[in-house]
């Protein structure tokens, strides 16, 4: 791609998009994980060029690289077997020596190209480890594990303005070299340093299902997905990405990336859109359901438009979701908010709520956040001391009766003035009711 094609993928409403983030993630410290074969890619300098981006705005980084690619090449140019090349394994002296070696090289290409992105950097020696020792009857032998992370060195270096460098190497008590696996220690590292997020760059781009990308997964479903035997499927590497960011994500890592590292500014795109290019593994604050705040009454309209011209949904000024806006209640996705529902209360019939104004953004559609918010919109409804709940539908009919217990009823349940607005609006909408055991 030269220089006129990536001017041109650079538009107006990108740079909105990406302003949007800055404030979240200002003073923020995020862990990028670089595979060796990623260090072998020709898109290597774009994404150093994204990574100054993310330090031109502030953004602290701290590189961990792996050697998996340049210690398999080494050890065939030198004619030696290596016992193990990713560092879960058993490490050889042998295999040692050529990690160590191909640590080296990898360590100086990362520092030589972001000098030449202007940014300043340091390999560091921050890691102390020990070794794994025998696991289920095998010697591990060279390979460790991470003892300590020095988050004071490291913090130091980023408040001067320094990227660190992390190998996957560490030092024992002695001063002795250990070999260890990258994504533990990306992993590690980010929690000693309370990071925001981790981002995995390898040649893998994170989960597929039945042919398709899994873009988000929350931790619950990631549990279930490693004991499953589908997980047995994946390559090794994306395993082991899977695993560690498990661990990440139940050690309060809030967001944990896995992309392809190849793809043109996909590391930009991961972090500063709502859709990304990877997957995605989140915890339980990463989405959450909350009351609608006074200034977002512009975004609800906003969000709502496509649902009126396709006529899901009725015409509601801005002024009217105005009145209304302590009734609404929206879904976020990493602080942006991509679905919304109102919860009416009547004054003439105490016991009944209504549910409507339900929509989501077109991407977010068939993930479930529907049937999320109409529930706890219900849930709601119920703990207020309501004993039914109505909603109005003109083409989600089954959605509702189908997914969420509701009977299809006639208009004439409604109360008088809602009665009358049914009629006035002329919809024909189907009226679709739930009543709460008791």
């Amino acid at each position: 791609m030269d220089a006129s094609d990536s001017e041109q993928t650079i538009k107006p409403t990108d740079l909105r998009g990406i302003l949007n983030y800055v404030p979240r993630f200002l003073g923020q410290t995020f862990v990028v994980s670089l595979d060796g074969s990623i260090i072998e890619s020709d898109n290597l300098p774009n994404l150093l060029l994204d990574i100054a981006v993310l330090r031109s705005l502030q953004i602290n980084v701290v590189i961990v690289h792996g050697i998996g690619k340049q210690l398999a090449d080494l050890s065939t140019l030198r004619g030696i077997t290596p016992s193990n090349t990713d560092g879960s394994g058993p490490t050889d002296d042998a295999t040692l020596d050529l990690a160590i070696r191909a640590s080296s090289r990898v360590s100086h290409q990362i520092l030589e190209a972001l000098t030449k992105a202007k940014l300043k950097c340091a390999i560091t020696n921050s890691i102390k480890s020990k070794p794994v020792g025998v696991l289920k009857g095998v010697d591990l032998l060279n390979t460790g594990k991470t003892d300590q992370v020095d988050a004071d060195f490291l913090n130091h270096l980023i408040a001067k303005n320094i990227i660190p460098i992390i190998q996957p190497i560490g030092f024992d008590r002695d001063g002795h070299t250990l070999r260890i696996n990258s994504d533990a220690l990306a992993v590690d590292t980010a929690i000693a340093l309370g990071a925001t997020k981790i981002l995995f760059l390898s040649d893998e781009n994170g989960f597929r299902q039945d042919g398709r990308l899994t873009q988000q997964i929350p931790i619950a479903e990631l549990e279930d997905f490693v004991a499953s035997e589908q997980f047995s499927t994946l390559t090794p590497a994306l395993q082991s990405k899977a695993q560690h960011a498990l661990r990440g994500v139940k050690s309060e890592i809030a967001r944990i990336h896995i992309l392809d590292g190849h793809i043109y500014d996909g590391l930009i795109r991961e972090v500063f859109s709502n859709e990304g290019v990877g997957t995605l593994i989140y915890g339980n604050e990463y989405q959450q359901i909350r009351k609608a705040k006074h200034d977002e009454v512009p975004l609800v309209y906003h969000l709502t438009r496509s649902g009126v011209a396709r006529e899901e949904l009725i015409d509601r000024s801005m002024s009217s979701i105005e009145e209304k806006i302590g009734n609404y209640y929206v879904y976020e996705v990493d602080g942006n908010i991509m679905a919304c529902v109102l919860l009416d209360r009547f004054e003439e019939d105490p016991g009944l709520r209504e549910i409507s104004s339900l929509f989501v953004h077109p991407f977010y559609q068939r993930q479930g956040i529907g049937r999320k918010l109409v529930r706890f919109a219900c849930q709601l409804a119920e703990k207020e001391g309501a004993e039914r709940v109505i909603a109005l539908s003109t083409q989600t009919q089954d959605f509702f009766t189908s997914l969420l217990g509701f009977e299809e009823v006639s208009p004439e349940i409604l109360p008088h003035e809602r009665k009358a607005s049914y009629h006035a609006n002329q919809r024909q909408s189907k009226v679709l009711l739930k009543t709460f055991k008791r």
